[in-house]
């Protein structure tokens, strides 16, 4: 009995110790500012590296006499299983790949690391020696994205006492305060993938759902990011709180994702990569957020694809802000069933692209603060929360439904054609009331 007792400690043990292995152990996405991977992504570069995935089955091997120790791990702990573990072993060392971090993505099955070739060897080669490999799923190059924002800083609608409502452009064109007549985006949850956000900031407060840190563990770089806090502010501010702004739909609940950050450089945007942006993504798809917000975008990724198809399969609204060049090629913008935005201008939107405000936009800033700043990140964020103004009404919409409607009831403010909250909110009203 003695040595069973050992026996299944010592099992213990070893599981443990697999568990909290740096590399091919189970990293579940972390779950606070506090609580993320040690990974230094600043040290990837999107030159060199590429990214890899293999196979990794989430059904545990059969526990009987004779089977692995993997087999008495808990179904729950979804890692690196046995055939992910050889396998990548042995692509390493046949091709002299060094490993900068691995992470499992249950939704597709798949344990993904980021490698580093061996001296001497061009990545284009690498790859299409791997994409003969029948271990590898998944083989490419790891990808850098860049966020969409400049570097500089009516009588029946709702009345507000935040101070600086009537200093909010895109609120003020878009009717956003007669909307809230009819729906504030209660009941609404939006997944905002970004750099990080205040989240002391007062105009935040109630607003906040979790917080998930993808790229570091530093809590304090987390609450100093500009540009999440700006798109958060832009969705979700408090409303009628005496403090700064009104967000587009006060009353929804946010989730905040950080795959973005700012480099050392001075004056640099924020960046993020297809390592970060991939942990996001997976991660959302294990919870109820109907709206995603990537106010982001870069060159077209199989990885970041793959998962943005899970989350569209899910009836997931993704919104994205199209690029400055306003090309549509790219992630996320590329994907169909993808709403894309630009900021809104003279000129004739592409076909099927949303136009929202985005020029000299109130927000909020890092520090509890306020001021302006401009790109389609935040026209992409308007358009998030006139969204969830419209689920909040017709929790079931879909995303064409969505689209459409937007489109549909634009109008002309200040010479442009852009969304409106107020008309959209009262065509979704006229269309239910048509179908009854």
């Amino acid at each position: 009995m003695k040595r069973r007792v050992f026996f299944l400690v010592a099992v213990a043990a070893l599981l443990s110790a697999c568990a909290h292995s740096p590399s091919l152990a189970s990293q579940d996405p972390p779950t606070s500012t506090g609580g993320a991977s040690a990974t230094d992504v600043s040290t990837m570069d999107s030159q060199r590296d590429i990214v890899l995935a293999v196979a990794n089955p989430i059904d545990p091997p059969t526990t009987h006499a004779g089977s692995s120790l993997l087999g008495y791990a808990s179904p729950a702990l979804y890692g690196a299983g046995q055939r992910a573990v050889s396998e990548l072993a042995a692509l390493k060392q046949q091709y002299g790949l060094h490993e900068v971090t691995g992470w499992p993505i249950k939704a597709l099955k798949l344990y993904c690391v980021v490698l580093e070739p061996p001296p001497g060897v061009e990545r284009d080669t690498l790859l299409k020696a791997l994409a003969k490999d029948d271990r590898v799923q998944l083989a490419q190059p790891l990808q850098d994205y860049a966020v969409y924002a400049a570097a500089d800083r009516s009588a029946d609608a709702h009345r507000y006492n935040d101070p600086y409502v009537n200093l909010q452009r895109g609120f003020v064109e878009t009717d956003a305060a007669l909307a809230h007549n009819t729906s504030q985006g209660v009941g609404v949850h939006i997944a905002i993938v970004d750099t990080g956000v205040d989240v002391t900031h007062p105009d935040l407060q109630g607003r906040i759902g979790d917080t998930h840190n993808e790229v570091d563990g530093d809590v304090s770089s987390f609450n100093h990011d500009s540009h999440g806090t700006e798109v958060a502010g832009i969705i979700a501010a408090d409303a009628d709180n005496h403090q700064g702004i009104v967000g587009m739909a006060p009353k929804s609940v946010v989730s905040l994702y950080k795959a973005c950050w700012y480099p050392q450089a001075a004056h640099s945007g924020a960046r993020c990569n297809s390592f970060t942006l991939a942990k996001a993504l997976a991660a959302i798809i294990d919870t109820n957020a109907r709206i995603i917000n990537l106010s982001l975008g870069g060159p077209p990724d199989p990885l970041l694809g793959k998962l943005l198809d899970q989350l569209l399969s899910q009836g997931r609204i993704v919104i994205a802000a199209l690029p400055p060049d306003g090309s549509r090629g790219g992630f996320p913008d590329n994907a169909p069933g993808v709403i894309a935005v630009r900021v809104s201008s003279a000129s004739t939107a592409p076909p099927g692209v949303l136009s929202a405000p985005g020029t000299d936009i109130l927000t909020t800033q890092p520090g509890g603060g306020y001021d302006f700043t401009s790109g389609s990140s935040m026209a992409a964020a308007h358009v998030s929360g006139i969204a969830a103004l419209l689920l909040s009404l017709a929790p079931k919409l879909d995303a064409r439904t969505v689209h459409d409607l937007l489109l549909r009831s634009s109008k002309v403010s200040n010479g442009v054609l852009q969304v409106n909250a107020a008309s959209a909110v009262t065509a979704l009203r006229s269309a239910r009331q048509a179908n009854r």
